[in-house]
């Protein structure tokens, strides 16, 4: 009798959030990311709205992500702590065709450093997005020179210019993040932290209930 040499892979469930002023085009790029799709038609988030992405990342591996895109109203900076709990990895975006939203990007940083903390205790990975490269920069911080110069002042481990509209960098920025975050989880496996705010990055099976309701598609 032929046996069954199939072995279940194991499932990782990562959350991560994405951050950044209004109008910056977060909704578009978690839309493009996961559903290879893009709208014109824009529609503010109002809270919090997430998504399920689903990566084979290897032969033993699946790891489902939980993409939380958080408005960027001022009004909802006060919630951020709540929207911001379990997280383990953060996507800060700003609009290279609005200064101000780039200034805005320290706040989003300092806001994420502040309130989520790997096991033991340093800060979860993030990457900066320059989103909207289809359209003309304006600024000298948009100069890559000035924007690697930026990102190690500043904690990121990388930044990537995207556009969701024209489909560039949103799969390599989002698979960079992604490696950083699954190099951490393999390093934490099997340690607890007793820290509240400390999140663990094995969530394999202790969200069992968030599987169906992520899927917002």
């Amino acid at each position: 009798m032929a046996q069954n040499n199939s072995t279940e892979k194991k499932e990782h469930l990562f959350k991560i959030i994405v951050v950044g002023s209004k109008f910056t085009g977060k909704t578009s790029i978690i839309r493009r990311y996961v559903h290879q799709y893009f709208s014109e038609n824009y529609k503010a988030t109002i809270g919090v709205d997430f998504a399920l992405k689903v990566i084979n990342w290897d032969a033993e591996t699946v790891i489902k992500l939980q993409l939380w895109d958080i408005a960027g109203q001022d009004n909802y900076e006060k919630m951020t702590r709540v929207y911001f709990k379990d997280a383990v990895g953060a996507v800060v975006v700003y609009d290279i065709t609005d200064t101000k939203t780039f200034e805005s990007t320290k706040k989003w940083k300092d806001d994420v450093d502040n309130k989520v903390f790997l096991p033991d205790g340093s800060t979860v990975p993030v990457v900066l997005l320059a989103n909207k490269c289809d359209k003309a920069k304006i600024g000298d911080h948009n100069d890559p020179e000035y924007l690697d110069k930026f990102i190690q002042d500043n904690g990121y481990i990388k930044w990537f210019e995207t556009s969701a509209k024209t489909n560039v960098n949103i799969d390599k920025a989002f698979r960079s993040l992604v490696e950083e975050i699954y190099e951490k989880s393999t390093k934490f496996d099997g340690k607890e932290t007793a820290d509240p705010e400390r999140v663990n990055l094995n969530n394999t099976n202790e969200k069992e209930g968030t599987k169906s309701s992520s899927c917002c598609f």
